[in-house]
């Protein structure tokens, strides 16, 4: 068995911090005392709490967007493939909603924009729905247009929908909850097939 680096003992344990009680509750002491070190190691391997943040949400970036290239390789119809897409952004939302909101709902000075940042495919979330755009606007299966825009106005109907959902704006249980949005974001899916 390969034995961790301090980095990410490190890591791990700002992670289940995090995801237990959010982004306040990440202290270099906190995370030093699950580690079993000083607090001021911590800084040997993240120069401030800000970097360990944001190391933290490029993670989660990257841990969805791994979920997500995986997933598009189940599915070679590009329409059955954006549907894919769509139940582990929803799952992640509901199972990390700490993480969930420091990655794609807290404002932070390090987050990408629109539509510069994602033009250069800095998003690696957003990069996997885009192929999948791209693609079906090559087949002829999407309508042509601007495919990052189609891909953002895709995943805004995912982010508003789920975060309606967990203010309480819903009445559904959570299994009605996922059957709604599944629907809505295919009529979304319906709506700008070719």
């Amino acid at each position: 068995m390969t034995r961790l680096t301090t980095a990410e003992k490190i890591l791990r344990a700002a992670h289940k911090l995090f995801d237990r009680d959010g982004a306040d509750a990440v202290t270099m002491r906190r995370v030093a005392d699950a580690v079993g070190i000083t607090p001021m190691a911590i800084y040997r391997h993240f120069p401030t709490r800000d970097a360990l943040l944001k190391r933290l949400s490029d993670d989660s970036f990257n841990a969805v967007a791994h979920e997500w290239s995986a997933r598009r390789t189940q599915h070679p119809d590009v329409l059955k493939r954006l549907m894919a897409l769509v139940e582990p952004y929803l799952d992640y939302a509901l199972a990390h909603p700490h993480l969930f909101d420091h990655a794609f709902s807290v404002r932070r000075d390090d987050a990408r924009r629109y539509p510069e940042d994602f033009r250069a495919g800095h998003s690696p979330t957003f990069n996997v729905v885009l192929n999948a755009v791209v693609e079906g606007m090559a087949q002829g299966v999407l309508k042509q247009d601007d495919p990052h825009d189609v891909t953002m106005a895709i995943w805004a109907q995912q982010h508003g929908l789920i975060a309606l959902y967990r203010a309480g704006r819903f009445s559904y249980d959570e299994a009605q909850f996922r059957a709604f949005y599944n629907q809505s974001v295919r009529r979304l899916i319906n709506g700008i097939k070719a």
